[in-house]
């Protein structure tokens, strides 16, 4: 009997941690996930689209697939990460802006009943700004998970900001727990 793969969209903004994905994908896959990355337009540019799709087996979306084109579908998600998160995307995001497919996916991910993760990676003086907390109670009232980014948030030996990505994966689990024992 086959099983059919457990789907998580890991919609990806541009921030360092973006930069290490690779290293984070086999660990979500160790834990029952297949992966399709959505990225920012800016995260794209970080990043190797290509080889994340090779990696994964799912198409890396940038932009959204043009009407009828026969361009492979998104598989259906059981679960939605959004990993790393930034404070543009967030606020944007809380507004209900789909100026990106990024976007666009979270917003539609909302109303779907999927579980959502969001690990933000935003500078401690922008959090302090009047719009992030406003966006964080709404994202949360809406049933967003999202995690403390001084917890999640370290750096790395380059000096750039990564995320402690087992901290991730156990907030994934929790969230997901019903998904999981299906």
């Amino acid at each position: 009997m086959t099983v059919d793969p457990r789907w998580l969209y890991l919609v990806a903004s541009a921030a360092p941690p973006v930069l290490r994905l690779e290293e984070f994908i086999p660990a979500l896959y160790a834990d029952g996930w297949a992966v399709c990355v959505i990225a920012t337009p800016t995260a794209a540019t970080w990043i190797d689209l290509d080889a994340l799709a090779a990696t994964t087996g799912c198409l890396a979306r940038v932009h959204p697939r043009p009407p009828r084109q026969q361009e492979e579908s998104l598989p259906r998600a059981e679960a939605v990460l959004a990993a790393p998160a930034t404070f543009n995307s967030i606020n944007k995001w809380a507004s209900g802006t789909s100026d990106t497919l990024a976007l666009g996916v979270l917003n539609e991910m909302l109303g779907a009943g999927v579980p959502i993760i969001a690990a933000p990676c935003v500078k401690p003086v922008l959090r302090q700004h009047p719009a992030y907390a406003e966006s964080i109670a709404r994202l949360t009232n809406a049933g967003v998970v999202l995690l403390d980014p001084d917890a999640t948030t370290r750096r790395a030996e380059d000096g750039l900001a990564t995320f402690d990505w087992s901290q991730v994966i156990a907030a994934l689990r929790e969230a997901t727990r019903s998904v999981v024992d299906r």
